[in-house]
């Protein structure tokens, strides 16, 4: 939660309106020493609330509630940061029966409100000198506190300089992770990648928000506009920041850096520092065209993490979806095999077939089922479908070959976004080889892998590979329907009536997968 913007208010005046106070807190608040609440400041959707207040003493600040949750007591840090330039401090602090409570000193105004008052867009020399002194904080408390949430909100005017203010969310920097944290809590606008992960945040996490806020300050816009915490989350993650122009090549580079999407190659507190008192030195020539040259150079860097961290957010996205769709195989094929050995129990488990996962013999017919394996993108080649294939597996029914050599049927299980883009589930098909070839092969239809074969099948080209089974579901609610397709197969096959299908495609494939 910001401070805010913080106006002068007096709780003690004759004619201070009860409307100011917020009828759900005491309004007074016993910390070291007693703390009379006025007008409630800020967010109030934020993290915790402020308080207008006015001390025993007649100090006058604001007193900050924080609700008592699970994890709260571990991650909130009520650390005295007293002494370290540009922070703002802690005066008072305590508890009540519902809140931890931080007293502070009254700020002049947030970084907010003066960003608002100018427009959106602060000049470059006061934009330099905001960044210094923030730069300054978090060079101070580099190695010891992560913020956690650094934004103009939290950046507050106190006795001339710019200080970081609201350590609500802030961690020790080697603290390690409970089974309850505040992790996942942060601003969507200013969050780094690890965070949006849900990783260890370092000061590196308040650089890259640091990086964020600087370009806010400088271009007059967020490098990463959203609007909505998605959109936020998959430009932090894929997205490079745009650069920021009008500003001299150094501290237009400094910022590109502040924003890569690794941490551990964005600078350290004290390099932004460092740096920031560089740029506001003249440049020479040399100077300036060796800093040109160095801002293409981070510009591309900059791009190279983007295009890496874009493919990690794909990858890990494709490894949930196929962990999901794993044990959503793994249901349907327990049921299969199941209501094989509940109706067949004569059946018996065997090895040494097709199928990894399982398979049951009957008489002389077998029935399996693989597990679902991760497909791999690069296997189409050329021939990727416009659907995204996640996994795959296989399901059929063996014969001794007949005297046509025919040897049963196989059907490819493909986890993927077939009829829907975006939309994943289970679906069965098959494959056959095109009447107008002269191959045939011993089981038809046939299961395919993806891959060119079975992308070539896909695709709108006649080739000589055909789909011979629509697209069909055969999970949320639909199991019934494939399992009892499958028994009508094995049993088929039992009695030795499996044969050759009389015409393929066997049911129109048309329209059931988009191409």
């Amino acid at each position: 939660m910001a401070l805010g913007d913080i106006v002068k208010f007096d709780p003690c005046r004759s004619n201070a309106s009860p409307r100011g106070y917020d009828e759900r807190v005491a309004r007074v608040v016993q910390l070291r020493q007693g703390w009379t609440l006025g007008k409630q400041i800020g967010d109030r959707s934020g993290f915790g609330r402020v308080f207008l207040a006015v001390a025993e003493d007649g100090t006058q600040g604001v007193v900050k509630l924080i609700r008592k949750q699970p994890g709260a007591d571990r991650e909130l840090l009520f650390e005295d940061l007293a002494g370290v330039r540009n922070v703002v401090p802690i005066i008072d602090s305590g508890e009540t029966r519902r809140d931890w409570a931080l007293a502070m000193p009254r700020a002049d105004r947030s970084l907010r409100a003066e960003l608002e008052k100018a427009g959106g867009q602060l000049e470059i020399q006061e934009g330099l000198t905001v960044l210094s002194d923030v730069a300054g904080a978090l060079a101070e408390i580099d190695g010891r506190v992560v913020h956690r949430d650094v934004k103009p909100e939290n950046v507050l005017l106190l006795g001339g300089a710019w200080s970081l203010a609201d350590f609500g969310l802030a961690r020790y920097a080697e603290a390690s992770t409970g089974p309850v944290t505040w992790k996942d809590v942060f601003t969507a606008a200013y969050a780094a990648p690890e965070q949006w992960h849900s990783e260890h945040a370092t000061g590196a996490t308040d650089v890259y928000a640091f990086g964020v806020m600087a370009f806010e300050l400088l271009a007059g816009k967020r490098p990463f506009p959203g609007p909505n915490r998605e959109d936020h989350r998959h430009q932090h993650l894929t997205e490079d920041a745009p650069p920021v122009t009008g500003v001299p090549p150094l501290l237009a580079a400094l910022i590109t850096e502040c924003m890569y999407k690794v941490g551990g190659a964005r600078p350290t507190p004290a390099n932004v520092l460092r740096r920031l008192q560089m740029a506001q030195q003249p440049s020479s020539p040399a100077a300036a065209r060796l800093q040109a040259a160095n801002q293409l150079v981070q510009a591309e860097r900059s791009a190279e993490f983007a295009r890496a961290s874009a493919a990690r957010t794909a990858e890990e996205g494709r490894l949930a979806l196929f962990e999901a769709s794993r044990k959503s195989l793994e249901a349907i094929a327990g049921q299969l095999r199941q209501s094989v050995l509940d109706n067949a129990p004569a059946s018996t488990p065997t090895a040494g077939t097709p199928f990894d996962e399982w398979a049951i013999q009957l008489g002389g017919a077998t029935i399996g089922m693989d597990p679902a394996t991760l497909s791999d993108a690069s296997s189409w080649k050329s021939w990727r479908p416009v659907f995204d294939v996640i996994a795959f597996a296989t399901v059929g029914v063996l014969i001794p070959p007949d005297r046509h050599a025919y040897a049963g049927r196989a059907h490819s299980l493909l986890y993927c976004d077939a009829q829907k883009e975006g939309v994943y589930r289970w679906f069965e098909t098959a494959f056959m080889v095109s009447p107008l070839m002269s191959t045939r092969t011993a089981m038809d239809p046939v299961a395919l892998p993806p891959g060119e074969f079975a992308g070539k099948a896909l695709s709108r080209t006649l080739a000589e590979w055909q789909v011979a089974w629509p697209f069909t579901p055969i999970d949320q609610g639909q199991e019934t329907e494939f399992i009892e397709r499958w028994l009508g197969s094995f049993g088929q096959a039992a009695e030795g009536q499996l044969s050759h299908p009389s015409s393929m495609p066997e049911l129109p494939p048309g329209g059931t997968y988009r191409n």
